[in-house]
């Protein structure tokens, strides 16, 4: 190869090169300083667009969570399962059957309860209370979840080992993908359940996870596909959805206020102390039963809007409930 063949040769390498790192998305940062922690927000597995997804509560018998039952007084319930999911095969219908039946005798424990090893595919929606937090370095992804201080380790070097003996936590291995953090992982033990539910899996399970920022780092969401040959009848997806929590920072900035002019924060933080005395999560006693009915269908509405990020909304949802009841500390802890 003459000289100016290797000029050349050599300038074509340097574009290639350059132009593939311009367009090189950096790696998304999910614990961008220590404190930054997230709240599982979407009470679980979510389903997928379409197509076969996760075991979700039974409509015959409706979720009712701590924050309804301070709302409206219902009964709180635990997490039945509905086992008409046609993903599910006879075996683990029949152990989803025997886990509801528990459910209605009042003798089913929940997920977590005894302290003991959540396991790699019900890790991430173990608790809708207690923050995750990310330690992300050169050669791994370390996620901690605050309750009981169980975590994950991401390998981003090499792959799968051979042979591999089945754990609680299985073998997960990581790369990022432009925006996306997407983790492969096999190898958990089958003594570990999927979800709340306690739907159960075998050894052959295998996850891919992909983890991504949204709602300008409010949010973090992650994508689920989970493949198992020995417990479920099809491949499913699901999704999860996060919040960002930090003590100090508010997890919007709404437009100037109606009154006042100045910015109106919501606020997040990762304890809920309004269950802690003396702060009481109730109306106040002297409402009238039209206006506790009218405070908690306002109160309904603007987490509903928040939720679906159209916060200015749900800024006019909470003033129209602080009129009714301004000293309400469940109002308090969401509008300060």
């Amino acid at each position: 190869m003459s000289f100016a063949s290797n000029c050349i040769f050599f300038l074509a390498a340097s574009v290639v090169t350059t132009a593939a790192q311009a367009v090189a998305a950096p790696a998304p940062e999910f614990g961008p300083n220590p404190a930054v922690g997230w709240v599982v927000i979407s009470n679980g597995f979510l389903p997928p667009d379409s197509g076969a997804g996760p075991i979700l509560q039974d409509p015959a018998h409706p979720y009712v969570g701590n924050d309804e039952f301070r709302r409206t007084g219902r009964q709180p319930t635990m997490p039945f399962a509905d086992i008409g999911n046609a993903i599910l095969q006879p075996w683990t219908r029949n152990e989803l059957q025997k886990r509801n039946e528990l459910v209605l005798a009042g003798k089913a424990p929940t997920l977590g309860i005894d302290c003991g090893p959540t396991g790699g595919a019900a890790f991430l929606v173990r608790t809708n209370v207690q923050p995750y937090f990310f330690v992300q370095a050169p050669d791994k992804v370390l996620i901690i979840n605050q309750d009981d201080h169980q975590f994950r380790h991401i390998y981003l070097t090499g792959g799968h080992t051979r042979n591999l003996k089945p754990s609680w936590s299985g073998e997960s291995i990581g790369h990022y993908e432009g925006d996306e953090l997407v983790v492969d992982t096999i190898g958990i033990a089958g003594k570990a359940p999927v979800d709340k539910f306690f739907t159960p899996h075998t050894d052959q399970i295998h996850l891919i996870e992909r983890f991504r920022l949204a709602s300008r780092g409010d949010r973090l969401e992650v994508r689920v596909h989970v493949e198992d040959p020995g417990a479920f009848t099809v491949p499913w997806n699901a999704r999860i959805l996060y919040q960002r929590v930090e003590p100090g920072r508010a997890e919007r900035v709404f437009p100037p206020g109606v009154n006042s002019g100045a910015k109106v924060l919501l606020n997040t933080v990762a304890v809920n102390l309004k269950d802690c005395p003396p702060f009481a999560s109730i109306n106040n006693p002297n409402l009238s039963e039209a206006d506790r009915a009218q405070f908690n269908q306002l109160y309904t509405n603007a987490m509903k809007t928040m939720a679906q990020n159209e916060f200015s909304k749900a800024a006019e949802f909470f003033e129209q409930a602080a009129r009714l009841d301004a000293k309400s500390a469940e109002l308090q802890f969401r509008w300060g």
